[in-house]
């Protein structure tokens, strides 16, 4: 008994010796792009830009999207101290969306805002960002959104005020956005969509995407999973999002590619001390491995990482099954898209 309990204070003094910098996300070998709702930057003042420059140094994503940028003058100053690292911002009046990037892996092509003119605001409160860009010389576009909070979770299609109506059109404007203009190119929106993708149809303000088999949430999984991962806990609701284009699932069914709501609060004392000195929102994360094999069984069954479950395109747990695309949902909020061969 006298073991078991110093074994418990010793994994308990671990747990606690863990801060912001042992977190880790990006690697040399994938391109990652995290989108993240920092509250009001900065929450706390110098508290919450101190911790912000460790978590995006931590993280080392290609890419962060963020929302709420309050103080962009600050925030520009922390990514200055920040090596090889840059920082855009677009509007020019109330938006809070920017861009923090590696200049050092991330060639910036154009960088500019869509729907900003008056007949779009009801359904754009921010008019969404663009950011096109070349990694590995491959090209992307991502689109970082903001959409409208609040609401009762039905959806009013005769209330244009109706929040679940504006989020709606919105989610239908961005549609026909890159259906016509990035018909064939790798495509991610990303950002705090304030709504979850999980709602019956006729509530599902998301059902445009879902119900087109050339786009894929790949947080969907996160969605269907333990609240304990979602990207708002307190509610609790997942409500931070991405998706990509189809020019993408290659990349997204290699073995190394995954999707994690990244649990920062777990590198601190408490998530009462994240929510207070930094966000309510934790950032969502997808790295994609760009020049990698399908995944085996024996890559598999060596995997370091504790399965939670095994569920496919529609959300239903399975069994592995060779040649078929699943989501491998793990112990650690990541979500791991792959298709097994023999």
């Amino acid at each position: 008994m006298k073991k078991v309990i110093f074994l418990l204070l010793i994994s308990l003094q671990l747990l606690n010796a863990q801060s912001l910098k042992d977190l880790h996300f990006g690697t040399d070998s994938t391109f990652e792009v995290v989108s993240w709702n920092i509250e009001w930057f900065p929450k706390n003042g110098q508290v919450t830009a101190d911790s912000v420059k460790t978590i995006i140094q931590s993280l080392a994503a290609d890419v962060y999207a963020l929302q709420e940028i309050d103080d962009t003058t600050l925030l520009k100053q922390v990514v200055s101290t920040i090596p090889g690292y840059a920082c855009h911002f677009k509007s020019s009046y109330y938006g809070g969306l920017a861009y923090v990037y590696n200049a050092n892996t991330v060639q910036v092509n154009a960088k500019y805002e869509i729907y900003t003119s008056q007949p779009y605001w009801n359904a754009f409160p921010r008019s969404p960002q663009v950011l096109e860009l070349t990694f590995n010389n491959e090209d992307y576009v991502i689109i970082d959104n903001h959409l409208k909070c609040c609401g009762d979770g039905v959806l009013d299609f005769n209330d244009t005020s109706d929040e679940e109506n504006r989020r709606l059109r919105a989610v239908n404007l961005l549609k026909t956005y890159i259906d016509s203009v990035f018909s064939n190119d790798k495509v991610i929106v990303v950002g705090d969509c304030n709504d979850i993708l999980t709602d019956l149809t006729t509530n599902n303000v998301f059902n445009s995407f879902l119900d087109d088999s050339d786009y894929l949430f790949v947080d969907f999984p996160i969605a269907l999973g333990s609240s304990a991962n979602f990207s708002f806990p307190t509610w609790p609701s997942h409500l931070d999002h991405i998706l990509i284009t189809d020019e993408l699932f290659a990349d997204f069914s290699k073995p190394n590619s995954i999707v994690s709501c990244i649990r920062i609060d777990d590198y601190m004392s408490s998530w009462n001390a994240y929510d207070y000195n930094i966000s309510d929102h934790r950032p969502v994360g997808l790295k994609l491995q760009i020049d990698a094999l399908i995944s085996t069984i024996n890559d598999l069954e060596n995997s370091n990482k504790n399965l939670i479950k095994i569920v496919d395109v529609l959300g239903r747990e399975t069994k592995p099954k060779k040649n078929t695309l699943l989501f491998y949902i793990n112990d650690d909020a990541s979500v791991e898209r792959k298709v097994v061969i023999e």
